[in-house]
């Protein structure tokens, strides 16, 4: 065995040959399978393996410990177990097992000896042989490998240090290197050029595709227009935009220059009901207007509707990108804890904390806005615009929500992907930017994508029965984000993208002999390895996985007739009638306002309004579009098979103990991270767990005690929500602090099958440590999917309403 400064120096030796080891296969070409049972990629190499390892296991894998062997290659970390079936060279390559961690997903390698705990960095020595090697990664999964007494000390020192010097974050230009490894054989590209596209999802990529989403949601007098086919109008759009039909091409292009990066506002999305949703970004009050201009401006935002329009502001409402970066930080160092200091928050300051990171406000935030924008939509025949000032970030969010709010489109697995392409890949969010790939920049950086999928995640735990995709579904796209793989993530507008897939000739042509220069992480060499799509599951997962990314429906109604654009039915009895033609309001923190001048579009800078020719109308008009959302909040009625309208919008309840904690995804590193100890005490239960149970047996026992009685909170009923004035009353006045044993559900069509994922009960919770009284660990408990009881509930949000302030234990799970 060695030990001390024998083992440094043994080490020492070791880093030449790996590194000339590295440099020497990274041109070769590997073996399809290891003889230890690893099946490579065409063109990986392994770098260095080590037997008679153990993985510990999450809850989701059954907990307790698989032996195995683990390889580290110049890609990817891969656990091999000792009785994996063998693997069939004639199926398709996956790049990821199920037990496989890629390299570009690794932000720190720890290892723990005989009482200590050491950060391991290439430069790093060793003065002792590590017992346990942790994995922390970007996802907030940690990794735990348990090194075994007749593993030879050399494999354990060599593998370790290998990892640490492939892991690391590369220079700026150069993460394509990741990709090469892994794409970048003569194998491989020909493997990719020949994958097919997903044809059940809209890729919105080309006119017919837009025509197809504008003929499926009834909207006959919009038209597709190809003004932006070069980016000359606005290099951050899609090629492709949507316009009102009576607004002709070349009245359009006076728009552009009106607008923060010539984003003018442009069709998403239409409401059965008649209602159109646009985006758009501030209005430049730097350049002079003409009196035709602003009158097609006009147009444009009126689109196809003739009296109402509503310009959402959500600049000052919502939470910035560096907000939710602070945000997402503490919630990262929340869970996982910080390894250089050993530091962890204790449990009876654990809920505190996690409402001092502010990521629960942000989501509330959100939902908040998303449900008042599909309420104005419900109401019918009006224009909702949402309004940023550089319309790449929040408006992504907001009208991705409202559409799975209203749409049960976007709520099965295609549909939403379609929904990705269209509000986030063609509307230009600066992916690759937010991401920050290159870990350069890190001001730019901000998960604004991932805010939105856990938004998504409140809406599916409050109304799982509405929602075809799965958690498992938004955990997966969670991951794969982080993975710089995929051209969907790789490039902060369509315009990127099509730099990199060598369609320039086709997509792009300097304006007076103008050219950007290519950025250096987007090469025009040829032999660059084409990028997959991130919707190519295959590619990551096995079918078992896959599976789980759907459960059963039933089926939506068709769409009411549309006759004219409008619906063939009684008009609406809530719609304000004292709103004037062509009347433009703004809402914006709660309350509607009419500006004495139009158009009410204000700058980011001096926030100052330019004269229209339009009539401003009176402020009389505001207390109509107020009323509407009191009428709509008020008549809004469950029955028991849910909203009678399946296009009614799932509004959220929004109160603290109703928001969860998504535990699947940002809880199941917690216990590896905070606790490093060997396998014997995994049979016990971790004390939460055992807090868990011992409630769990005292509510049995009074239930027993009282027959008769029904210690559940009584499920809301409509009639008693309409005549509640205390919204406080809707919460149950309650913490969830532990799964449910028995989640009741009320008005549900159709039950989610057993293999569907949910919050696992108190005996499957990930850990299984028992610290014996140590402060290193943290409440893994969370409010369980007993929520399906109220997944019909709704919060009806009106416009001027203070909500009550929450404490600490209002911030559930």
């Amino acid at each position: 065995m060695l030990t001390g400064s024998k083992t440094t120096f043994k080490v020492r030796q070791m880093l030449p040959d790996i590194k000339e080891r590295m440099l020497s296969q990274s041109g070769g070409t590997a073996r399809s399978r290891d003889m230890f049972g690893l099946r490579c990629l065409p063109g990986e190499c392994v770098l260095q393996r080590a037997l008679m390892v153990r993985k510990k296991l999450t809850a989701r894998e059954g907990r307790g410990w698989m032996s195995g062997t683990l390889f580290c290659t110049h890609f990817r970390v891969a656990f091999v177990p000792q009785d994996a079936p063998k693997p069939d060279d004639n199926t398709d390559p996956v790049l990821l097992g199920d037990h496989d961690v890629a390299l570009a997903l690794i932000e720190k390698v720890v290892v723990v000896g005989p009482n200590r705990t050491k950060l391991v960095s290439p430069n790093s020595s060793l003065k002792f042989t590590p017992e346990e090697l942790l994995l922390y990664c970007r996802d907030m999964r940690v990794i735990c490998f348990l090194f075994d007494r007749l593993t030879p000390d050399a494999q354990v020192l060599e593998i370790t240090y290998t990892i640490a010097k492939t892991y690391q974050p590369l220079k700026p230009g150069s993460v394509l290197s990741f990709q090469n490894a892994a794409l970048g054989s003569v194998e491989m590209k020909q493997f990719l050029s020949n994958r097919r596209r997903d044809a059940h999802m809209n890729w919105f990529e080309s006119a017919s595709d837009w025509e197809q989403e504008l003929e499926r949601c009834g909207a006959t007098t919009w038209r597709v227009s190809s003004v932006n086919d070069r980016f000359e109008m606005s290099t951050s759009l899609s090629r492709f935009i949507v316009v009102p039909q009576k607004v002709l091409d070349t009245e359009l292009k006076k728009s552009f220059a009106h607008f923060n990066e010539g984003r003018i506002p442009r069709w998403c999305w239409r409401h059965p009901r008649g209602s159109d949703l646009l985006r758009m970004s501030s209005f430049q009050n730097n350049i002079y207007h003409e009196k035709d201009d602003i009158r097609n401006l006009e147009m444009v935002l009126f689109g196809c509707q003739s009296s109402l329009c509503v310009v959402v502001e959500l600049g000052d409402e919502l939470p910035s990108p560096a907000d939710i970066q602070l945000a997402h930080s503490r919630l990262r160092t929340l869970c996982l804890g910080d390894v250089s200091t050993s530091v962890s928050v204790p449990d009876d300051k654990w809920l505190s904390t996690l409402e001092s990171t502010h990521w629960l406000d942000h989501i509330r935030l959100c939902l908040r806005k998303a449900s008042e924008v599909a309420c104005l939509l419900r109401s019918g025949h009006l224009t909702v615009a949402l309004q940023e000032p550089e319309d790449r970030d929040m408006s992504c969010v907001v009208s991705s929500l409202v559409q799975v709010m209203s749409d049960p489109h976007y709520r099965s697995q295609h549909g939403f992907q379609s929904l990705v392409q269209k509000e986030w890949v063609m509307a230009g969010h600066r992916f690759y930017s937010r991401n920050n790939y290159h870990r350069d920049n890190d001001k730019e950086e901000a998960p604004v994508f991932l805010l939105f999928l856990d938004c998504v995640w409140q809406l599916w735990f409050q109304f799982p029965s509405r929602f075809q995709l799965t958690a498992d579904f938004l955990l997966a796209l969670h991951d794969s984000i982080h993975l710089p793989l995929f051209s969907t993530f790789l490039a902060n507008c369509q315009r990127e993208r099509c730099k990199r897939s060598q369609n320039l000739g086709q997509s792009y042509t300097p304006v007076n002999g103008w050219r950007d220069a290519l950025p250096p992480d987007s090469p025009s060499d040829p032999s660059d390895p084409p990028l997959p799509p991130v919707w190519d599951w295959a590619l990551q997962y096995g079918a078992d996985r896959r599976a789980c990314f759907t459960q059963p429906v039933p089926p939506t109604p068709p769409l009411q007739p549309l006759l004219n654009g409008n619906l063939n039915t009684k008009p609406d009895a809530h719609r304000p009638a004292d709103s004037a033609p062509g009347s433009v309001f703004l809402l914006s923190r709660g309350s509607f306002t009419c500006p004495a001048n139009l158009p009410p579009w204000r700058s980011s800078a001096s926030g100052v309004y330019k004269k229209s020719h339009r009539r401003a109308p009176s402020t009389e008009n505001v207390p109509g579009l107020e009323r509407l959302l009191k009428a709509w909040s008020l008549t809004a009625t469950v029955g028991p098979q849910g909203p009678a309208d399946a296009y009614e919008p799932l509004l959220p309840l929004l109160m603290g103990p109703c928001m969860g904690l998504w535990r699947e995804c940002y809880l199941r590193g917690a216990l590896h991270a905070q606790a490093f100890s060997h396998p014997v005490s995994s049979n016990h239960l971790h004390p939460v767990e055992r807090l868990a149970q011992d409630v769990q047996q005292l509510k049995d026992k009074l239930a027993q005690l009282s027959p008769g009685t029904d210690l559940d909170p009584p499920a809301v009923t409509p009639e008693s929500r309409r005549t509640d004035a205390n919204l406080n009353q809707n919460t149950n006045n309650a913490t969830f602090l532990f799964s449910a044993s028995k989640p009741r559900s009320v008005g549900r069509a159709a039950a989610p099958p057993a293999s569907v994922s949910r919050a696992p009960p108190p005996s499957s919770r990930p850990g299984g440590k028992d610290f014996g009284g140590s402060n290193k660990h943290t409440f893994l408990f969370g409010h369980s999917s007993g929520a399906d009881g109220r997944g019909d509930s709704r919060y009806h949000p009106l416009p001027n309403a203070k909500l009550p302030k929450s404490n600490g234990s209002s911030l559930a799970s």
